[in-house]
C-alpha cells in the first residue's frame, strides 16, 4: 500500500490537468484565427479539473475523462477506462491520510495546446505539487502529456502520461539517506563486535599464560 501512496505522490500533481497556455507565457504562439474559442474551452476544463483535484472530488475528475481513457504512471502501471481509474484513485484513500497538499508550482503548459481538426488536442507541461506522507513533506517535479478529444459538446481526456526524474527526486533522496544511515550503523556495529571479539581473545590468551 505504501508503494501506491508514493506512486500517488508522483501522479496527483498533474493528473487530469491539460492546459492551454496563458498570457503569462510570452514564448507560446498566439492562437490561430478561429481557434480562440477552443482554447477558452480547454482553459475552462483546466479550471474544473484543478478544482476537482484540489477538492479530492473523484467523480468530478471522472466526468472529464473519456470512457476509454488510458493513463500510464511512472512505474509503467497502466490504467484503462473510467472504472479502472476510479478503482485506482479509490485505493489511494484507504490509508486515511490526505497525501496531496496543494501546489508549489501549479500545472503549467509549455506552450499553446496543439489542435488537430478541432476535435483533438495535445497538451504538455510541468507542475510541482506538495505532498505529506507518513510524517514526511516534500515537493515533486512532474512532466505530463495529455491527449484530449471532443466528445459531444465536451472535451474529455483520452490519454495521459506522467513522469518524474528517476535520478533526482525526494523519494530517491530519502532512500539514499536511509541507506547511508543503515550502512553507517552496520559499520559501527561491526566495529563494536570486532572489538569485543578481540577483547575476548586477548583475555583468553592472558588466562592461558
Amino acid at each position: 500500500m505504501e508503494s501506491r501512496f508514493i506512486l500517488f505522490a508522483w501522479l496527483l500533481g498533474s493528473l487530469l490537468l491539460p492546459l492551454s497556455a496563458t498570457a503569462q507565457q510570452p514564448a507560446a504562439p498566439e492562437p490561430a484565427a478561429g481557434d480562440e474559442a477552443i482554447h477558452n474551452e480547454l482553459r475552462a476544463m483546466r479550471e474544473v479539473l484543478t478544482k476537482a483535484v484540489l477538492d479530492g472530488d473523484v467523480n468530478a475528475q471522472l466526468d472529464r475523462v473519456h470512457d476509454n481513457v488510458v493513463v500510464t504512471w511512472q512505474n509503467n502501471q497502466v490504467v484503462r477506462g473510467k472504472q479502472g481509474l476510479k478503482t485506482f484513485l479509490g485505493e489511494l484513500d484507504k490509508g486515511g491520510e490526505r497525501v496531496f497538499q496543494g501546489y508549489k508550482v501549479p500545472p503549467t503548459a509549455d506552450e499553446l495546446t496543439i489542435l488537430y481538426g478541432g476535435d483533438t488536442a495535445i497538451a504538455f507541461g510541468k507542475s510541482t505539487p506538495h505532498y505529506k506522507l507518513h510524517g514526511m513533506e516534500f515537493d515533486l517535479d512532474n512532466r505530463w502529456t495529455a491527449t484530449l478529444v471532443k466528445d459531444g459538446d465536451a472535451w474529455k481526456l483520452a490519454a495521459y502520461h506522467v513522469s518524474g526524474n528517476i535520478l533526482d527526486n525526494p523519494v530517491l533522496s530519502l532512500a539514499k539517506r536511509s541507506l547511508y544511515w543503515t550502512g553507517g550503523i552496520g559499520a559501527l556495529v561491526g566495529l563494536a563486535l570486532g572489538a569485543f571479539v578481540a577483547w575476548l581473545l586477548k583475555r583468553r590468551c592472558a588466562r592461558g599464560a
